[in-house]
């Protein structure tokens, strides 16, 4: 009895077929009212078999965009419309009752209903429905996967420097990713095996993958690779190059056609050395005496000695140069103040006015001096 009143409600509200004069006439208004309706009773409508609702699922990296497409094989004119894991309406037929802008209509016909979610998130993941309204209603659902690639890539080594023979730990971790990632280790070219541990933090995913390796002096300058395997990004890696401290043994080629002698004019055998090349290694300490007959003696001195003198040698014309360019320099200092002070030599004569010095004030004298004002007859006044 209720899948004979649920499949009735699509004709009484004239979704099921095209025909259907209220969806023609009432137009966008009607078409939302008789939505609202189905809606309504949507929680008892069994899901059919989707056998004529066609969809793939989605699998979208964070910050992309997403299209989810509902298609119909055998096309009856019937209505199309999308929903969210929410079950609320994306898009019926080709309008968007959802304010949700990311939404967009990509393509819309009588067997086909196409949508794109731009700018992609976590909260977007989930089922979407497609639902196709005939007798009986099908539905059919899609999922969205949301990906989300390593935030940060991040090596960290024990020691910096390593000591040869010794075993450091190296630590890889990849940051905030959806689904957890898979961290590779390489030396060189060579894969290596790390341990790896995976913590959840609400929806992501942290990774360390820890590398306990032991170090040779051949393993100098080698760079020690964390690559990462996620389905969201390709050749994500990091490298760090290995630092080794290795001592170098000393020993003394063998020397073929020489005679090697004591260190010491005690230890010397003086013996019959006729017709032996002999090689002496001298140092700036005493050589020993050594009296041989018809022997081709060879002496290399102690190259240290030569460098200690080539240096004083270099550090005494360093000086003396130096010294050199000091004294010129004055001497031309010298010559130059010498050169102004001549130029600029001389005796310097003033014109003082006579008489200035029995004068009373500075008008007196002026007026009793020669070459002052002329002297004129001073005028006498008369009072009758």
């Amino acid at each position: 009895m209720l899948q004979r009143n649920v499949a009735a409600v699509p004709q009484r509200l004239g979704t099921g077929s095209s025909n259907n004069p209220y969806l023609k006439h009432r137009g966008v208004r009607g078409a939302r009212f008789a939505f609202s309706s189905v809606l309504a009773v949507c929680c008892v409508i069994p899901a059919g078999d989707g056998q004529n609702l066609v969809t793939e699922d989605v699998t979208v990296v964070e910050g992309d965009v997403a299209t989810i497409s509902c298609r119909v094989k055998n096309s009856d004119d019937s209505v199309i419309q999308l929903l969210n894991p929410n079950r609320q309406t994306i898009y019926f037929r080709d309008f968007r009752p959802l304010k949700d802008s990311r939404f967009q209509l990509v393509n819309f016909s009588n067997s086909e209903l196409r949508v794109s979610l731009t700018n992609v998130s976590i909260s977007d993941e989930g089922r979407y429905f497609c639902q196709l309204y005939t007798d009986p209603p099908q539905e059919i659902y899609t999922t969205i996967t949301v990906l989300v690639p390593p935030r940060n890539l991040v090596i960290d080594i024990q020691k910096e420097i390593a000591v040869e023979g010794e075993e450091i730990e190296l630590n890889c971790t990849a940051m905030a990713s959806r689904p957890a990632t898979t961290i590779r280790w390489f030396k060189g070219n060579k894969e290596l095996t790390g341990k790896s541990e995976v913590e959840q933090w609400s929806d992501m995913y942290t990774v360390t993958s820890q590398l306990l390796l032991k170090v040779g002096r051949e393993d100098d300058g080698v760079p020690v690779i964390c690559l990462v395997d996620h389905p969201a990004v390709k050749d994500l890696q990091t490298q760090r190059y290995l630092e080794v401290m290795y001592t170098t043994a000393t020993t003394e080629p063998a020397v073929h056609g020489f005679t090697q002698l004591p260190n010491s004019a005690e230890e010397l055998d003086y013996g019959d050395l006729s017709g032996t090349r002999v090689l002496l290694n001298a140092s700036t300490e005493a050589l020993p005496t050594v009296q041989l007959s018809n022997a081709s003696v060879a002496l290399h001195p102690d190259s240290r000695a030569g460098e200690e003198g080539s240096i004083r040698s270099v550090d005494h014309a360093v000086v003396g140069g130096v010294v050199a360019v000091v004294v010129f320099a004055m001497l031309c200092l010298l010559i130059i103040l010498g050169r102004y002070f001549a130029r600029h030599k001389g005796t310097y004569f003033t014109h003082e006015a006579k008489g200035a010095d029995d004068a009373a004030d500075a008008d007196t004298a002026i007026i009793n001096a020669e070459g002052g004002q002329n002297n004129s007859e001073e005028k006498k006044e008369y009072f009758i």
